[in-house]
């Protein structure tokens, strides 16, 4: 299902897209009850998912949970990439590279499995984590309780398939356009106490990243990619269990080329660079390409006793990305070729319990410790130049500057769910972090949440929040400025401020209203005040983001949810206002220009991810075997600098045009005897072929252009297994 919620430990009230009946989980035990009999192991397996569930708690928090079913609803099903499943949430805004932005965030996502927290990769591109290994999925938001901690604009914490609860699987094809082909399985069963779910697929298509020039088939934008997923679990007793999960994901990616361009770069005195003795180049002929891995492996023991419940799980995670420059074309067009090389390493050990005290009271505590280690390597090709500005020789300058660190990350937090009287809940909180890495830092944060059942039908919850997120120190790079002195990547601006961490205090009030028996409407509102807001930009050829800080920023916004459910139609609609902005860059000031920094200096400006107005939304309908779904977004245009008449700009002082993109889908299930079920579905993307720029090359650490796709057809076929 898809669904905003306002969560207390005794009650879940639930808005969604798929079927669903809305009833205390006391109601839904009972009927589970007097279904058919199951299987022990099964029974055992959904207590310990359930206990394991209770561990976390969202009271206070704002959560939007999309189920399987939905996401098999959605046009494209599960051969979807993760972040356009994510992009129907509330507030959430699409960006190039495939990513998003979550209530006016750059980044700050955090990312869960089966609560467990997935170390931070760096890819750009790539997504590691597919949608066919999903039983559900969490968005969560507003004032986090005090568990969550480190990356606080959204938890998407993702509850993987099982085996033993919902044995079988499938296998698939599909593609269309684009020249997309993608083959992909998944299968869970059990064998005695061993329960195991598995999932893989291979894309390949000729969309690998967005259009730079709004064209359907984009120059030299080939990809091909592989995920692969295993989980299994090993039911010792009624009391424990041993799991384990393994993801793999490798991806090939083209830099797409824009056609009839040629260098622009020129000596102080006029001339135009030479390289080799070329001048020219065609923008056709460009050749730049990006590899991404990225591999994990988690092991946890769960044990569930009485009113005790704990989780401990260790985390290994490898990611690199390469980038592989046009030795002679990126010289010419941007002064650098540079082949990029980033790897981190990173080992984690988290353990989280719960004990329900009484009925009034239940305690959470938990501890988190990762290190992590980057490694960055650069080799770049550069022209020297005198000190007026004028190239010394054709012949390119080899700079190599390479480095490595390693960080220390520690977490400590401990939490009470107090239900003061039946119709209020409190949660409060204590959290401790600190980290050591390229920059240090170290925060107590006190956490504050609170739900009222106002109503038999009305729910109000706020909270306040202390957050500290340290800066992405996978990203993090170790360029020695000054080595680039007198050459074409020279620096105007020399100063280098290590980023910093980001420390906020964030405020959250909302309600929520159900409307007769299948309607329900929220309304959520947020203040965040942050000093050292972390950003992102990619600076540069190599498609690799790197952070900085504004020393202010300041961040609101209000949500609009609502959804029906009915027999046979349902239907979803959200509605989003923000303001960001941010003031003073003081860290990686040599990635700007100087009349760009003393601007921000004194003016908060929009940050450049700003989509003031967003909206998703969509509906289903069934008939017999066959499903028709359509889902759209809406936005009013992310940030781009404002050109004044005297031919200066304003940083970010503009924003993109409005936009609309609407998906249609339909699919049929057809029943074979004794051999299961083949689903067929046909899939229109942008089906009005609406054209729309996501970025128009002009921002603060915007690259080039980026186009929205362009109309695709896709079709599917799926057989049961």
């Amino acid at each position: 299902m898809l669904s905003f919620q306002s969560m207390t430990a005794p009650l879940a009230v639930s808005l969604a897209v798929s079927a669903f009946s809305l009833r205390p989980a006391s109601a839904v035990e009972a009927v589970n009850d007097s279904g058919p009999a199951l299987d022990p192991i099964t029974v055992i397996a959904q207590h310990l998912n359930d206990a394991r569930n209770s561990i976390q708690t969202q009271t206070g928090a704002s959560t939007y949970v999309i189920d399987e079913q939905a996401i098999a609803s959605l046009p494209g099903g599960d051969n979807q990439l993760l972040n356009q499943v994510i992009m129907q949430a509330p507030d959430v805004a699409q960006d190039s590279f495939g990513q998003f932005h979550v209530r006016g965030e750059h980044n700050g996502l955090q990312y869960r499995l089966n609560g467990i927290i997935l170390p931070e990769g760096i890819s750009v591109f790539g997504q590691s984590l597919d949608p066919r290994l999903i039983a559900s999925m969490s968005l969560i938001t507003g004032a986090l309780p005090a568990e969550y901690g480190l990356r606080t604009a959204g938890i998407i914490d993702l509850k993987t398939k099982s085996g033993v609860i919902d044995p079988g699987g499938a296998i698939s094809i599909y593609g269309g356009s684009h020249g997309e082909v993608t083959p992909s399985f998944n299968y869970g069963g059990s064998a005695g106490n061993i329960n195991y779910f598995v999932s893989g697929d291979f894309l390949r298509n000729d969309l690998g990243i967005e259009s730079p020039d709004g064209s359907s088939n984009p120059l030299h934008d080939h990809t091909k990619q592989a995920h692969g997923f295993a989980y299994v679990e090993d039911i010792l007793d009624e009391e424990n269990r041993v799991s384990m999960a393994l993801s793999t994901s490798t991806g090939y990616f083209q830099i797409p080329n824009r056609s009839g361009q040629q260098p622009g770069i020129a000596n102080a005195d006029g001339s135009p660079l030479t390289v080799n003795g070329q001048t020219t180049y065609p923008s056709e002929a460009l050749d730049e390409n990006q590899r991404e891995v990225n591999h994990f492996a988690v092991v946890s023991w769960q044990h569930s006793q009485g009113a005790f419940d704990v989780q401990t799980s260790a985390t290994a995670r490898y990611s690199s990305l390469t980038f592989s420059p046009d030795p002679l074309g990126d010289l010419l067009y941007n002064g650098i070729a540079q082949d990029a090389y980033k790897q981190n390493v990173a080992y984690a050990l988290q353990s989280d319990g719960a004990y329900k005290l009484n009925d009034v009271h239940t305690l959470r505590a938990g501890i988190f410790a990762q290190s992590d280690h980057s490694k960055s390597d650069t080799t770049s090709q550069v022209i020297s130049l005198d000190s007026n500005g004028n190239q010394i020789s054709d012949v390119p300058l080899s700079i190599v500057d390479n480095g490595g660190k390693t960080e220390w990350i520690e977490s400590v937090y401990l939490q009470d769910e107090w239900k003061i009287i039946p119709a209020v809940t409190v949660n409060y909180g204590l959290r401790y972090d600190k980290y050591t890495g390229y920059s240090s830092a170290h925060q107590l944060s006190p956490r504050v949440n609170a739900v009222w059942q106002a109503l038999p039908d009305t729910i109000v919850h706020g909270g306040y929040a202390r957050y500290l997120s340290p800066p992405p120190f996978e990203l993090v790079g170790t360029e020695t400025v000054t080595k680039f002195a007198n050459t074409t990547a020279g620096a105007s601006v020399t100063q280098a401020d290590t980023p910093q961490a980001e420390q906020a205090n964030y405020y959250d009030l909302g309600v929520q209203q159900k409307i007769a028996r299948r309607f329900t409407v929220g309304l959520d509102t947020y203040y965040k005040q942050s000093h050292n807001l972390i950003d992102e930009g990619q600076f540069g050829a190599p498609i690799i983001l790197t952070p900085f800080n504004y020393a202010q920023g300041k961040q609101y916004g209000a949500e609009l949810t609502g959804n029906f459910t009915g027999e046979s139609l349902s239907a979803y609609l959200n509605l989003a206002f923000q303001s960001a902005k941010g003031k003073n860059i003081d860290s990686a000031q040599f990635n700007f220009a100087q009349e760009d920094l003393n601007y921000i200096a004194t003016h908060y400006i929009h940050l450049d991810h700003e989509q003031r107005f967003t909206a998703s939304g969509g509906a289903s309908y069934s008939w017999l075997d066959t499903r028709f779904s359509g889902d759209l977004l809406l936005g009013s245009g992310l940030r781009a600098d404002q050109v004044l008449p005297d031919g200066s700009s304003i940083p970010n002082g503009a924003h993109l045009p409005y936009y609309t993109q609407v998906n249609l889908g339909v699919s049929h299930v057809f029943h074979i005897d004794h051999a299961g079920t083949l689903t067929a579905r046909l899939d229109f993307i942008n089906a009005f072929d609406k054209v729309y720029e996501i970025r128009n090359g002009t921002g603060v650490g915007v690259g080039a252009p980026q186009y929205g796709p362009r109309r695709g057809i896709f079709v599917g076929v799926s057989k049961s297994i």
